[in-house]
């Protein structure tokens, strides 16, 4: 018995160690970062006017956007006019988006340099992140409404070929892709 708790000790004592010794906290890498809560990788997506994911709702529910229709508008059958409306609704959706970007990475950095100088209070951080909040509201909402535009732009066949290019089967989601399509 008394050699069985001391196995346990030493088997304690050898991976407590390691972990105290090795327990570093996931964030250690961001304490370098020039906006601590957001990756390069992340400024540069929003600065770019990226998806980033903020319009998955829509396209993984049978709702095509504009930038992956000009990709796969052959596959699509896409008209000139088409392609010409679908080009402008892309232009219109970048320019919106790499704005509100850079107006997040902004508010970020305010929010990091209050923290970073010691000034930020309750009262300044409640309306740091409501404006962080609205702004990365208006983003996703901006991706999502040119989804809503481009699937009015589109036949129902022309959806159907979308979701196929794009690799999401016949439905294109969880709802089949039906029912919600314009008939330009």
């Amino acid at each position: 018995m008394n050699r069985f708790f001391s196995m346990i000790l030493v088997l304690f004592l050898m991976f407590g160690f390691h972990s105290v010794v090795h327990g570093q906290s996931s964030y250690a890498g961001h304490t370098d970062r020039a906006i601590k809560a957001l990756s390069q990788e992340q400024i540069e997506g929003l600065r770019a006017g990226s998806g980033m994911g903020f319009a998955l709702a829509a396209e993984l529910n049978g709702y095509p956007g504009p930038l992956h229709s000009l990709e796969v508008a052959d596959a699509m059958h896409l008209s000139a006019e088409q392609r010409q409306e679908t080009q402008a609704l892309y232009e219109e959706m970048l320019e919106r988006s790499r704005a509100l970007g850079e107006r997040i990475v902004e508010l970020e950095t305010e929010l990091d340099a209050q923290f970073a100088n010691r000034t930020i209070t309750e009262d300044s951080l409640r309306q740091l992140t409501a404006r962080i909040a609205e702004a990365t509201g208006e983003l996703r909402f901006n991706h999502l409404r040119y989804h809503l535009e481009m699937t009015a732009l589109l036949r129902p066949h022309q959806v159907e070929l979308y979701n196929q290019a794009r690799g999401y089967g016949e439905g294109g989601g969880a709802h089949g892709g039906h029912g919600h399509h314009g008939h330009h």
